[in-house]
């Protein structure tokens, strides 16, 4: 879909998928199963097991797997969690700029979409805005909060005390908080550490999402873990059996994969996207010094503030440079101006899409 969108005389950096290999042990993984003939409805089988000992060994942190259930993906358990901490009508709370299919799958589920906009720095970093999330809270319609950490498109990543601040919050306020953690393996060492916000012991009424799915490439084999603090697990355990048979067993197979085998992998992927966000950064320094640019914490996702190039500036990326992004409307209003840029590409094609962006912005705004 990446490549095929589009024409091909089009640079596609908008999806958010890699254009990387599969890490050799999902490879193997996969090939295997094949060979077996095992493509039979999904079972969580190890994952969860899985996921628990690379959260300890990479974050520090044992998520129980007993306080685990399969999903489909991610906004899938999203969805699942709703249905089973909400009711229809009810309020649910996320930061803008929000993650477009939240913008759409949550209304879908007959519940009330709203947004806490992040606030924007001096240095163009932008941040949590506590005071405004504790008033836009303290509305008693609100019933839910969900936390994109790493956020999603900024590539910020909260800091502990930022973490305990939103606990706090949401407990004040009686308001269910949900974690969404899917780029959890994508923080850059050099930048932060990521702290998962069931390893705070006062976050145990909270439900996280997980997946290897951003981190491995595996976003079309469709598996993912919905874990509960030790306060939710009845939450969890409510929700419908059915739910994982929208799993793949394939992204099972592969995902236990990526957690158990995964990690030196990913510590070279992770290498080859802090040149490339640095890359980024002194090309357009260079050539597009007018671009608001800020490397991202963790993700392989830059979001570029382009509203001195005059409006809709993804159309005219898109028409005139022949340079795809997803534009930054989709991500609410505070997208206005701006464009989310994938990064997870080779350093050739990245600068290529700069030379196009900048080629354009020489000529006359239209």
């Amino acid at each position: 879909m990446k490549w095929r969108h589009y024409p091909d005389d089009v640079l596609p950096l908008w999806v958010a998928e890699m254009d990387t290999p599969l890490a050799p042990p999902i490879a193997a993984a996969l090939e295997e199963a094949i060979a077996l003939g095992d493509t039979g409805y999904a079972d969580i089988g190890q994952l969860a097991e899985a996921y628990a000992a690379f959260a300890k060994h990479r974050f520090g942190w044992w998520p129980d797997p007993a306080h685990c259930v399969l999903a489909a993906d991610v906004a899938q358990g999203v969805i699942d969690v709703l249905r089973v901490v909400t009711e229809p009508g009810d309020t649910v709370l996320i930061n803008e700029p929000t993650y477009p299919p939240f913008r759409r799958i949550i209304p879908n589920a007959d519940r009330v979409l709203r947004a806490s906009p992040m606030t924007r720095s001096a240095d163009g970093r932008f941040r949590l805005d506590l005071d405004r999330l504790d008033a836009d809270l303290a509305d008693t319609a609100v019933r839910a909060f969900l936390l994109v950490n790493p956020h999603n498109p900024t590539g910020t990543v909260l800091t502990r005390d930022e973490l305990s601040a939103v606990v706090a919050l949401c407990s004040r306020h009686d308001v269910r908080l949900l974690s969404d953690e899917i780029h959890a393996p994508l923080v850059y060492p050099s930048e932060a550490s990521f702290v998962p916000l069931l390893s705070l012991p006062e976050a145990q009424r909270s439900i996280v999402f997980v997946s290897a799915t951003k981190a491995w490439n595996l976003a079309g084999l469709k598996a993912s873990l919905v874990i509960a603090g030790a306060e939710a697990v009845a939450d969890v355990r409510a929700i419908p059996a059915d739910a994982a048979v929208n799993a793949g067993l394939l992204g099972v197979l592969a995902s236990e994969a990526a957690f158990r085998a995964g990690g030196p992998w990913l510590d070279d992927l992770l290498a080859g996207l802090d040149h490339n966000r640095t890359l980024l950064d002194s090309l357009l320094a260079k050539h597009l010094p007018g671009v608001g640019y800020v490397p991202p914490a963790a993700t392989f996702l830059a979001w570029l503030d382009c509203s001195s190039l005059g409006p809709d500036p993804a159309a005219r990326f898109l028409e005139q440079a022949r340079v795809a992004f997803t534009p930054g409307p989709d991500f609410g209003p505070l997208g206005a101006g701006f464009v989310r840029l994938n990064l997870a590409t080779s350093p050739e094609i990245l600068t290529e899409a700069v030379a196009r962006m900048a080629k354009l912005a020489e000529g006359p705004t239209k």
